[in-house]
């Protein structure tokens, strides 16, 4: 019987690269570790050869500096080997996209921006493969998400309700809207295969977040089963009650020894049409980033811990995604009842 998968996987790596704008000539480093998917490593250098590039395979130790175990987790802490290795880093600053197929990515490590800064493009793969191809993202999918970036920096407030009992406003004043569409396209961009979605830097949000039956915790990757209510003041978590959900919260910002670990951080909405639901049910946890929940059309997506706009540093990152909710952006409805909003 022949495994015919890598033909599915160089095609895909391949029209994903091609949607990076990668050209002939351009230099591509593709960065794993030993636990990263060969699989992913062979799928993308035959990818980048396919489009002419140069390109070269770097295989680095493993090692996170953060505590937790590297299940996927969407930390983005990055490698210790990288971290303290300026060799390590020139190398990245040279080329002209990174693929990255690290377990963790280096989303929330400052020397990601350091190597941004030096015009390199990089997008992040971690997810299974049928969650990649199904989730092939289009060239259109950048427009739309700009779209909201858009309206996000010309708005004052953002509330967020749910017939669950959500009722949080969110002032978006130097909140510094961002976006992510799957692919990286423009010098000194990141991005990550699979996700659409528009989300902000906040530092103040006010009011209660409910989370309701079937919303899901990232990255635990576990449904909510009982109710959780949080009571938000100032932008920190003032408190948690509920079921064994909130136990696990509570437990998880208690042990993190974190001072960042109860302050909200980034958040916003799914635009991610082709995402399941229902994936994090289907995978082993070590199987999966997640980004099907994370980019859900019409989810609510908000996190815990790191916070670049105001320099905060932290490993307590957690990612909540709820469906069920209405997004307004000051007179604008982008979401209605965790459905998106055609306008």
């Amino acid at each position: 019987m022949f495994d015919l998968s890598s033909v599915d996987l160089l095609d895909a790596f391949t029209r994903e690269l091609r949607l990076c704008k990668l050209t002939e000539g351009e230099h591509v480093v593709v960065l794993s570790e030993p636990g990263s998917r060969g699989d992913y490593v062979a799928a993308a250098f035959g990818a980048a050869k396919a489009c002419g590039a140069h390109v070269i395979a770097a295989t680095v130790p493993g090692g996170s500096p953060a505590p937790m175990p590297s299940t996927h987790t969407g930390a983005g802490p990055g490698l210790v080997s990288v971290l303290n290795d300026t060799t390590a880093q020139d190398l990245l600053k040279s080329a002209d996209l990174v693929v990255d197929i690290t377990r963790e990515g280096f989303i929330h490590a400052p020397v990601q921006q350091e190597i941004l800064r030096a015009g390199t493009r990089i997008i992040f793969v971690c997810d299974a493969p049928d969650v990649l191809i199904r989730n092939l993202p289009k060239e259109s999918d950048k427009d739309e998400v700009l779209e909201g970036v858009q309206l996000l920096k010309r708005s004052t407030v953002m509330k967020v309700t749910s017939d669950a009992g959500t009722d949080l406003t969110v002032q978006l004043a130097g909140s510094k809207p961002e976006f992510q569409c799957g692919f990286a396209d423009d010098p000194g961009r990141w991005d990550h295969w699979p996700s659409t979605m528009v989300l902000a830097w906040p530092e103040i949000s006010d009011g209660q977040i409910v989370l309701a039956e079937g919303d899901i915790l990232l990255p635990f990757k576990e449904y909510v089963r009982q109710p959780v209510t949080l009571q938000i003041s100032g932008g920190q978590i003032e408190k948690v009650s509920g079921g064994a959900e909130a136990e696990l919260l509570n437990t998880f910002f208690d042990d993190a020894d974190d001072q960042w670990a109860r302050s909200l951080s980034h958040m916003g909405w799914g635009l991610m049409r082709t995402a399941d639901w229902f994936a994090t049910a289907m995978y082993g946890k070590d199987d999966l980033m997640g980004m099907d929940a994370r980019a859900f059309a019409g989810n609510f997506l908000w996190s815990t811990g790191p916070h670049p706009v105001l320099g905060r540093e932290s490993y307590a990152h957690l990612d909540i995604a709820m469906r069920g909710c209405t997004v307004r952006v000051d007179d604008t409805e982008v979401v209605t009842g965790g459905r998106l909003t055609e306008r």
